[in-house]
């Protein structure tokens, strides 16, 4: 089974994207080409912020959920606990 991401873009302007992926690289290619969310057409990709691996997707929209909760000062601080581990 392949494990499930949860990532953080920061876009241009300083906003924040998150969402949920098999292959983040691929993703994130998608969304910096203009073919991923809509939102990222809009506010072009500048960094990858945050990978972190789950063991299923319903794990991973869960974390989503959660962290999409959260203001941008809040999930930037969410990003610095982790590590910001975009390797």
């Amino acid at each position: 089974m392949k494990p499930w991401y949860l990532y953080v873009i920061e876009c241009q302007g300083g906003s924040l994207y998150t969402g949920i992926s098999t292959d983040v690289e691929r993703r994130y290619a998608a969304h910096q080409s203009g073919r991923g969310a809509r939102y990222t057409r809009i506010h072009p990709p500048q960094r990858l912020l945050l990978r972190i691996e789950f063991e299923s997707r319903g794990a991973a929209l869960s974390a989503e959920y959660a962290l999409k909760q959260l203001s941008a000062t809040e999930k930037r601080a969410f990003c610095l606990r982790h590590g910001c581990s975009a390797g």
